[in-house]
């Protein structure tokens, strides 16, 4: 949304406006008005990112949705330790020419490397069968006796786990999805769309239905349905008659709706912008990052991890020399807002740390630093680089431009937050709901979950889509007309990865029989 859209969305949000109930205190803060204009900024309530290997990758390359987009890799996955932000060694190669690791712990992480893509074979069933639902953090701690700030890393960065409650069998997957993901198309994990996240793709599917006879009727809420009749009314008095389906989001829900989804978790939100290029945290020519605060590594003493995703100007989504953050946490009510404020403060003064004119001076010498594998320099006196962060004092503050605070709810439990697939509890055996009312037989959609990437999306569609023709059989199977020259897009901008710069190595996601989908991509990154 733009500036003006959201200040919208704010006040009906706290109105309690029907289509705002998957929200609520919505606080927004402008302290200059007079330097935002509104269009210039793309912002999501709720940021995603593609991982290179994913379901919905493949569904786009193989639906030609990709063209619709432009998509930019981000490879920098920060965890916040010691006061400061550390990137993991995540190949076999960072791994052995890592020297602030000892030689036991390169052994532990090798080996668990190895097991993270042999968790499911056969030679492993009974292991699984005994650890499967331990808590990830015990059995790793037991089993291959690796650091606590290790551990963090590979559950909350690499596995993004959004609880440190999440089993072995789902911390493994997680951390396997970040693996598999890296080098499929460059040295980079995950993609994400520019000019704003799941708005874009929608618009891209919605485009392409579009294309195919589907028709739209926008910004039309549905206030009531008549599943007698089956006639659908909006809120502007024009009616429907429905002769399928309908399917509905759960904040869209007619009036008088009884067979909403329960959405009983909560993620807290926090969107700033900052006047700053906020560079410093991105691999070269990229524009985006995340940064991961494990458990009780905040003031706050915060029980769930806040996850961040950065985007700085070249996302499509803010001006020139500013940048977006976007806070999350799964923490509850005031105590997760308190998480949000308490990782925005340690992002405020790493930011002016790092910066070039941030004034943060440290005497090191060059017993002190070393050179990681990716050419940064990696500090080992954390003694006396400890002792300068506490004795920091930047010369300049941080500019916020703008704050968006918010609570969103879902009723998908964050530890099934990557697989996506919907409840099914409020529907019969027929696919339609439970319980009598002005919306029996409307099929609801989720919330948008916890999770920060898109997995599990694939899947609740694929789920819907069998409560309405009875079976997935057929589920997107459907002749992509090869009509270059009539449906695809005007050329996107170019400088990214996907439609204007090509997907590399399609072979990967595609089936490599289809020699004529192959010679349509320009696979150059």
């Amino acid at each position: 949304m733009t500036i003006e859209q959201i200040k919208a969305w704010c006040h009906n949000v706290n109105l309690n406006t029907p289509g705002f109930h998957g929200f609520a205190k919505a606080l927004m803060y402008i302290p200059r008005p007079a330097k935002l204009n509104s269009r210039d900024y793309s912002i999501d309530l709720t940021p995603r990112l593609l991982f290179a290997k994913s379901d919905l990758l493949s569904l786009m390359v193989k639906s030609r949705v990709y063209r619709y987009l432009e998509f930019q890799s981000i490879s920098n996955f920060h965890t916040f330790e010691n006061d400061t932000f550390g990137k993991m060694s995540s190949s076999k190669e960072e791994i052995f020419t890592d020297q602030s690791l000892s030689l036991a712990t390169k052994r532990s992480l090798m080996k668990l490397m190895k097991f993270v893509f042999e968790y499911d074979s056969e030679e492993n069933k009974q292991l699984m069968a005994e650890v499967g639902s331990t808590p990830f953090l015990k059995f790793v701690n037991d089993k291959y006796k690796l650091s606590d700030a290790q551990v963090n890393e590979l559950c909350f960065t690499l596995g993004l786990a959004p609880t440190p409650n999440i089993s072995t069998l789902a911390a493994l997957a997680r951390i396997r999805r970040y693996l598999n993901s890296f080098n499929v198309y460059g040295s980079f994990p995950a993609l994400y769309s520019k000019f704003g996240g799941p708005g874009e793709l929608s618009q891209g599917f919605c485009r392409s239905a579009a294309v195919a006879g589907a028709t739209y009727k926008l910004d039309s809420p549905i206030k009531s349905y008549d599943p007698l009749t089956q006639n659908v009314t909006f809120r502007d008095g024009t009616q429907v008659h429905v002769s399928e389906k309908v399917i509905c989001s759960a904040s869209q829900a007619p009036q008088g709706a009884r067979n909403v989804p329960e959405r009983k978790h909560q993620v807290n939100r926090l969107i700033t912008i900052v006047e700053r290029s906020c560079k410093e945290w991105f691999n070269e020519g990229e524009s985006a990052a995340v940064v991961v605060f494990p458990p009780k590594s905040l003031d706050s003493m915060n029980n769930y991890p806040v996850q961040v995703i950065i985007m700085g100007a070249g996302s499509g989504c803010c001006p020139a020399g500013q940048c977006i953050w976007y806070l999350s946490t799964i923490e509850k009510d005031q105590r997760g807002r308190s998480d949000l404020e308490s990782a925005l403060k340690k992002m405020e003064d790493s930011i002016l740390r790092e910066s070039e004119d941030g004034g943060f001076d440290v005497d090191l010498t060059e017993d002190d630093v070393i050179v990681r594998p990716d050419g940064s320099l990696s500090v080992i006196n954390s003694v006396k680089l400890g002792k300068s962060f506490k004795e920091f004092a930047p010369k300049e503050k941080l500019t916020y431009l703008f704050k968006l605070m918010f609570t969103q709810f879902t009723s998908i439990d964050p530890l099934d937050s990557h697989t996506g697939a919907p409840s099914t509890a409020s529907f019969d055996d027929e696919g339609k709901t439970s319980v009598p009312g002005p919306d029996q037989g409307i099929l609801y959609s989720q919330m948008p979950s916890t999770e920060i990437s898109y997995d599990g999306v694939l899947a609740e569609a694929r789920a819907l889509y069998t409560k309405v023709v009875g079976s997935d059989d057929d589920f997107f199977d459907v002749d992509f007309e090869d009509d270059d020259e009539n449906s695809a897009p005007s050329g996107p901008p170019a400088g990214g990865v996907g439609a204007a710069a090509g997907l590399q190595d399609e072979s990967a996601i595609i089936d490599e029989d289809d020699e004529d989908f192959k010679d349509e991509m320009d696979f150059e990154l």
